[in-house]
């Protein structure tokens, strides 16, 4: 090839400061910025209706930016991201690739077919971390293992014998190499029907680089003095707003970093103990980010199934009027429904009132945690794959820290410690506006002539409880005792050396996703409405699996509220609202279906990567056989480097995503630079 030209491909990393990537292609001589849009390739995970906003905000100021330094961006439409960079390569005669490291599964896998093809083609590929303070594999326990607690994870990374990178800044100019062979695509981000709701959220939202620079000054020198005290309040401004501008690239994280631990400093030098104690909050909500890329890392399934074994016997509700009561905010808990009505109109939700819907929908509704975490993907204007599975895995009691699983937060009592005045509740209930503040929370406990003076007729233009809080114990205590009692059935088998002891329960119908939503799921027991350390490295790792003791319940989140019941009358269920439209959660027109599974259109890994899993296949077959170890009977995988004690590839249920995808089992196939 001819023209000596790189690539410098652009994803969730859409800024020009501190840019590894770009940084590296301009150093090498001529840049061709790409952006590839194929959204085909996440499968399930289509970005929905804001979240595409935002990236078509954030791609045309990025381009701006790049054309004031000298090239342009280039964009393709492309089902197939590979293919689409052999043309680009083809039409530019670029000899180098440059890319920053994402950690979902499917990145994972798309990047390692990336540098698989790639390279034997002759092109150079390298790749950097733009993302995170310290890369999954630089951070480790004294064994040389992954944490499985977010406080000892967050404890090594703050006292890692090297700071996090400072930020680089952006580059003075940049040589454009030869586009004239490679034109852009035009992408289309929204229909007709979306345009007029999308036009609403640039009211509030400022979408590009250089806003969220402007966003993070804003924060720095206002609400993070305070946020130590204010961040648990929802009525009022009291987060960093930070999170749609990091989930797309557009503000480094290890800048943000960096300009706290400065403030910090100086609060510090000032006596400012507030300061200090909100800078330290603040950075652990950083760390919980950067947690769920680790966990990500070296947990892909976590997407998909629970981390702890035993909630694989969890007799999930399958009830689609429960899921729709709760998307369209008809629950009858004023602050849950403030909470969804505000997520469906805005994109947004406050991280405390995430926390209370959340897990309302898993402890007193009891449906399936992937329901919700699918919708708050299809919903929200930061959704993250990773920190929603974080979320919700941390919500359902899935992780060895999260909260009790049996633990039941009473929505009245959350009402009062997050929205004591009920200002947030007015705000997106209207209909309960004219409630004195003393029956805001709870209108169902209300006397009668209060419900007349407020115009409230509960049941009619305002739904009475969907389930009571004592009901909805007691199910819980009932779901748990079952689930207790099919797992020590399924380890005696275990025990007893027949395979049917994994739990897979072959037998059991499968939990079905709604229709809406065009989602697989695990197979999982149904009840009640079943439907059929080395510091730089360059490279990004891939993880390779075992099974481990390791996951062990650690000590409970220290923001955990104390549980305070209330007696609460029955539902009656009301289904008058309009039902939230079915476009953003429809992937039946986007994900192509083979066999009633859903696949990757023309993302063939089987087929791209035969070589890769031959040397996959051959590595297991010379292993040995497969461990298992066992914590209180239940089954628990961990990922962690590969090394000459964890050869053994993890054996899940068929239709996990690693098990369809193989080659990311095991990173020993990349090659390691730096």
């Amino acid at each position: 090839m001819t023209g000596g030209c790189s690539i410098v491909w652009f994803r969730r990393d859409l800024r020009v400061e501190d840019n590894p990537a770009l940084a590296a292609g301009v150093r090498s001589g001529k840049v061709i910025a790409l952006f590839i849009w194929a959204p085909e390739e996440e499968g399930h995970y289509y970005p929905g209706r804001v979240s595409r906003w935002w990236l078509k905000q954030s791609l045309s100021l990025l381009d701006s930016s790049l054309k004031n330094l000298g090239t342009s961006l280039i964009t393709k439409r492309s089902s197939d991201s590979v293919l689409s960079l052999l043309d680009v390569i083809k039409s530019t005669g670029a000899t180098q690739l440059f890319f920053n490291h994402l950690y979902d599964p499917i990145s994972l896998v798309r990047d390692h077919r990336v540098k698989e093809i790639l390279t034997e083609n002759g092109i150079a590929v390298r790749s950097f971390n733009a993302d995170l303070l310290f890369e999954p594999w630089e951070v480790l326990n004294d064994e040389g293992g992954p944490f499985n607690t977010f406080t000892s994870f967050w404890d090594r990374c703050l006292s890692m014998p090297y700071d996090p990178e400072p930020p680089q800044l952006p580059p003075k100019r940049i040589i454009s190499g030869d586009v004239s062979r490679c034109p852009s695509d035009t992408l289309v981000f929204e229909n007709d029907s979306e345009r007029g709701s999308n036009a609403l959220l640039a009211r509030a939202w400022t979408p590009g680089w250089s806003n969220a620079n402007k966003a993070l000054t804003a924060f720095i020198n206002g609400p993070l003095l305070n946020y130590s005290t204010n961040r648990r309040k929802a009525d009022s401004a009291t987060t960093s707003f930070l999170s749609p501008h990091l989930h797309f690239g557009e503000l480094s994280v290890r800048k943000v970093f960096h300009q706290v631990r400065i403030k910090q400093t100086l609060w510090a030098n000032e006596g400012n103990k507030p300061g200090e104690e909100s800078v330290n909050l603040f950075l652990k909500s950083i760390g919980l980010r950067e947690y769920s890329r680790y966990m990500s890392f070296n947990h892909p399934y976590s997407h998909e199934r629970p981390l702890l074994g035993h909630l694989k016997f969890f007799p999930w509700v399958i009830d689609e009027n429960y899921f729709k009561a709760w998307r369209q905010g008809r629950t009858g808990y004023p602050l849950v429904d403030a909470g969804m009505r505000e997520l469906w109109a805005t994109g947004w939700l406050h991280d405390r009132i995430r926390v209370v819907v959340a897990s309302f929908f898993v402890k007193v509704l009891q449906l399936p945690w992937r329901w919700g975490m699918k919708y708050f993907w299809d919903t929200l204007l930061d959704a993250d794959l990773e920190s929603d599975a974080l979320g919700w895995q941390y919500i359902s009691g899935t992780l060895p820290d999260s909260r009790e699983f049996e633990r039941i937060d009473n929505p009245e009592m959350e009402g009062y410690s997050f929205d004591p005045n009920g200002e947030y509740v007015r705000r997106w209930l209207p209909e309960l506006a004219r409630l004195p503040t003393e029956w805001i929370h709870h209108p169902y406990d209300a006397p009668e002539y209060v419900l007349q003076a407020a115009g409230i007729e509960l049941g009619s233009n305002y739904p009475l409880p969907i389930v009571t809080i004592d009901a909805a114990k007691a199910r819980l205590q009932e779901a748990l005792t079952q689930m207790w009692q099919q797992e020590a059935t399924s380890r005696a088998v275990l025990e007893n050396g027949t395979e049917e002891g994994l739990g897979d329960s072959s037998d059991d119908s499968p939990i079905a996703f709604p229709q809406d939503m065009q989602m697989d799921i695990e197979q999982e027991n149904v009840r009640n409405r079943p439907m059929g350390v080395t510091r730089h490295y360059e490279d990004q790792m891939v993880p390779s699996m075992t099974l481990s003791t390791s996951l062990l319940r650690g000590a409970s989140s220290e923001e955990q509220e104390e549980e305070s019941p209330i007696d609460q009358r029955h539902l009656a269920r009301d289904n008058n609202r309009a039902e939230v439209p079915n476009d953003v959660m429809n992937m039946e027109e986007r994900v192509q279906v083979f066999d009633g599974q859903s696949a990757l259109p023309q993302f063939n890994i089987q087929t791209a990567l035969r070589n890769t899993q031959d040397m996959s296949q051959g590595e297991s077959s010379s292993g040995g056989g497969t461990s298992r170890r066992e914590r209180d009977g239940g089954v628990v995988p961990v990922w962690s480097p590969a090394s000459s004690s964890y050869s053994e590839a993890f054996v899940g249920e068929d239709n996990s995503y690693l098990q369809r995808h193989p080659q990311v089992m095991n990173w020993r196939q990349l090659s390691q630079t730096g």
